[in-house]
């Protein structure tokens, strides 16, 4: 393929990744996303230390210089979230709405000679999507609460000696997010109001990785991804007021610009891989994510809301861990068959825990194939995640800065989590 058609195919992939990429909280911990590719998501993302494809960008940019020629791999995964709760105050079952996500992956890796290869990828490495609706417990806490973002990543990855390489790449982070809820207004006589904080920044990062064959049969591979300091300085806060609110309670909420920061956090993935057994390839690794880095969510407003310049959510989440194992089984040269398990630990603290991002310790398990045809790679991959049944027992409700439970809007109570997750990915060797 000559690179006028190169580009233009490239164009299409860039068009229909920015059409259908989506927001989601597929197996990671908080708001992490780990959904970059259908083998890796059968293989439960234990590709640390062995390349499949060019989403090796992500996971470990190192194990590029394994990949030869020209390699595009593009890909999607549908992911269909279940949330319930119930309440310790009524005994009372509310769930999110139904809804589909689908975060999308672009993939492209050039190998230009034994020593240096280089690579771009566009994907979403967190997202938020949780929809609660207006009429639950916790309405004075969360309705709807969706965060999308989009990272585009230039790595170079160099052989260092004949069984060592490294890369180095630069995040040029793009975020949206938008926060719901209702205000109570029943000291004032009147019904819920509205209150909505939209608005977008960006941020720089940097990533690198290196991979070690210590033997023909084993490899380690590990991987850094930088902080990410996203400045929202074009954000809005607007308010939705029941039509006979008077004008004096009125002015309490005027709608007005607001900032925000939010850091998101540094990750380190680590794994080691084995390949001694016929056909087979066998893989463990460890991940950690710097969630203590997430201390507060601090919305600064540039007119007085309720007499206030700012709103300030305490997280004070914690560092969490996550372990996995994956294997890939070569039937022949066209079919490989994949399967994986992980566990997530959990970065949400007991005294801070809301609806916004239910979180709880996760356990994941994946099945794939691999169907190689000519210079085609189509990979399809089903993981079903499960979180740990977690119950919110703290003061956070319709006025959580007076530290007084309001039993009646503090949505106290069992939280449950599920997700089905489809990944197809199809790469192309040029």
């Amino acid at each position: 393929m000559n690179q006028k058609k190169l580009w233009k195919y490239l164009a299409a992939l860039v068009f229909v990744f920015l059409s259908f990429c989506t927001i989601s909280n597929a197996f990671g911990s908080g708001f992490a996303i780990f959904t970059q590719g259908a083998s890796a998501l059968g293989q439960a993302d234990a590709v640390i230390a062995h390349a499949d494809d060019p989403s090796a960008i992500f996971f470990n940019p190192a194990l590029i210089n394994k990949l030869e020629g020209t390699q595009v791999e593009s890909g999607t995964t549908l992911l269909f979230p279940s949330q319930d709760f119930e309440s310790d105050a009524t005994g009372d079952t509310f769930s999110t709405k139904d809804d589909l996500f689908f975060p999308s992956t672009i993939f492209l890796t050039h190998k230009f000679n034994d020593k240096i290869s280089a690579g771009l990828g566009i994907f979403s490495p967190f997202g938020l999507g949780t929809d609660w609706g207006d009429d639950w417990e916790g309405r004075y806490i969360a309705t709807d609460s969706e965060m999308q973002t989009f990272n585009i990543n230039p790595v170079v990855s160099y052989q260092i000696l004949p069984n060592v390489a490294f890369a180095a790449g630069v995040d040029f982070l793009l975020l949206d997010a938008t926060l719901e809820k209702n205000i109570n207004m029943s000291a004032f006589g009147l019904p819920d109001a509205g209150q909505k904080f939209d608005g977008n920044g960006d941020g720089v990062g940097f990533n690198f990785g290196v991979q070690y064959d210590i033997t023909e049969d084993i490899s380690f591979g590990a991987s850094y991804r930088s902080e990410i300091d996203v400045n929202i300085n074009d954000g809005n806060a607007t308010f939705d007021l029941p039509s006979d609110t008077p004008p004096t309670i009125g002015a309490l909420f005027p709608n007005t610009d607001g900032s925000t920061d939010i850091s998101l956090p540094q990750q380190v993935h680590a794994g080691i891989c084995y390949k001694g057994f016929n056909n087979l390839t066998l893989e463990t690794g460890l991940r950690w994510e710097d969630w203590s880095s997430f201390r507060e969510l601090k919305i600064n407003l540039d007119q007085p809301v309720g007499g206030s310049n700012e709103s300030i959510t305490e997280k004070n989440w914690q560092d969490a861990y996550a372990v996995n194992f994956g294997a890939k089984y070569r039937l022949n040269e066209t079919i490989a068959l994949l399967a994986g398990y992980l566990y997530s630990g959990n970065p949400v603290t007991d005294d801070t825990f809301d609806p916004i991002v239910p979180d709880a310790n996760t356990h994941l398990f994946t099945i794939g194939t691999s169907i190689k045809y000519k210079n085609m790679n189509i990979d399809l991959a089903y993981g079903y995640q499960r979180l740990e049944g977690t119950s919110k027992d703290n003061t956070i409700d319709d006025n959580p800065s007076d530290g007084v439970l309001n039993a009646a809007t503090s949505a106290n109570g069992e939280y449950d989590t599920d997700i089905h997750m489809f990944g197809i990915s199809l790469t192309y060797k040029f």
